[in-house]
This record gives structure tokens, sequence and C-alpha cells, in this order.
């Protein structure tokens, strides 16, 4: 199957999903998205600065940015049509639609020139969006080559609830798993691996006492050229 079946595939299993769950989106998911602003908090979003996230979903999270950095330029991309629908109408009742841009595509391949009008990114965050994509190593490849010189990439998704009951782990990731979400207990490993193959920086961090993961990844300021690898190494390993 080709990268536009997939992602075609993709839409409409998204759009099936969100299609009713969008309007109550924002009002239930701030009880267990946790972290997410204090991601936002640490953009430093400085004037001028183009600011995308990847998996924008209804808007909430590129508006709260617009709000705390009026002088940056926010744009964001997702796979579902519904939620952008839902996320244009947040963002013009938000009265932001002249510095807040989103557009259709799939994360795991899309052209930003083409459908942003801008190739390489200041920020670029990515807010519980890897545990709801299989190939979500591929996003990762895809958003480390978008960053700018001097540029970072902020993660922050379901971490290992190290710090947590056995009983409440095993509890919130069957609940997870109903609706296809897999906490990524592998991705310090991975984003290890990618920082030490392209001289990158990383930070991690673990939120709310391990419930969440804040991953912050930095592009030196220098030309950076991205070598796409030609295979993914086998690394085991957990992000607990």
């Amino acid at each position: 199957m080709n990268d536009v079946a997939l992602a075609d595939d993709a839409t409409s299993a998204m759009d099936a999903m969100y299609r009713h769950q969008r309007h109550i989106y924002d009002l239930t998911r701030k009880y267990y998205l946790l972290g997410r602003d204090g991601m936002i908090a640490g953009l430093d979003a400085r004037p001028g600065t183009s600011v995308l996230e990847i998996g924008c979903g209804t808007g909430r999270n590129l508006i709260q940015a617009a709000r705390t950095y009026p002088r940056a330029r926010l744009l964001g991309v997702d796979v579902s049509h519904v939620m952008l629908a839902s996320a244009e109408q947040s963002i013009a009742r938000a009265g932001l639609t002249e510095r807040v841009q989103v557009a259709h595509a799939d994360a795991t391949a899309f052209d930003p020139a083409k459908q942003l009008g801008v190739s390489k990114f200041d920020r670029v965050f990515i807010s519980y969006t890897l545990s709801m994509i299989p190939a979500w190593e591929k996003v990762l490849d895809s958003a480390v080559a978008l960053l700018a010189p001097g540029g970072q990439l902020h993660i922050v998704d379901f971490g290992g609830q190290e710090h947590f009951p056995a009983w409440f782990r095993s509890v919130l990731r069957r609940w997870l798993a109903r609706f296809g979400v897999i906490p990524r207990d592998e991705l310090e490993a991975r984003l290890r691996a990618c920082a030490a193959r392209h001289g990158l920086q990383l930070t991690i961090m673990r939120p709310c006492l391990g419930y969440a993961q804040h991953a912050i990844v930095a592009n030196p300021a220098a030309d950076f050229i991205f070598v796409k690898k030609t295979a993914a190494p086998e690394i085991s390993g957990s992000a607990a």
C-alpha cells in the first residue's frame, strides 16, 4: 500500500473516531492529557518564531500557544478533516485566523513547504499524538528533519506512570487500548538514538509523577542536514 492510500485510511479512521467526539474533546481530555500547558510554556517562541504542531486536532494547543506568544506564527497539521473543521471554527472564534494556519496532512509523510508555505520551523511540538500513530518512529524522523538551525522539537505524551500504583497503570493502559492509544515506553531510547545520530541535544522530563513524559530535542544553531537512515536499528528499552 502506498503512502497516499495509507494517508487516506488514516483520515477515514480518525474522521470516524472523532466525528462526534470532537464536540466534547477539549472538555474531556483536560482531565487526562496532562502536561500540555507546561510544554507550551516551555516553547519560548520569540517574536517572528515559526511554530508547528503535528496532530493539532481541535486547535486547542495552537490557540493556547498563540495567546502565550502573541508575536509568533502558529501552524498546524492534522490527518482528520472533522478535527480540522473544529480547529478552524475555534481559531476563528478566538480571533486568531490571521495568525494561526492549519492544513490537512498525514504526519508520517507531508510537504510543509507545499501545504503551509514553510519548509523549516523554529519550534515543532507533538502533544499526545505519537501514542495514536502506528508508524510513530517515522513521525519522529520527519519532525526532526523539519527543525531550522537552533530549532527545537517538544513532545509530550503518556509516560510510564512509574510513581503510581501498578493497578492504576494497568487500568489506564487497558482503557487507552480500547481507543487504539499505546503509550510509547521506548520513546526515550528512540530519541537518544536519533540525537546521537544527528548531533542533537536531548532533555527528558517526567511531569505529573511520571504520568507523562516530556522530551525536548534541540538542533544546534548551525546548518543542519537530515540524513535519512537506510535501516532502523533495533533498540529496546523503557522510558520508565
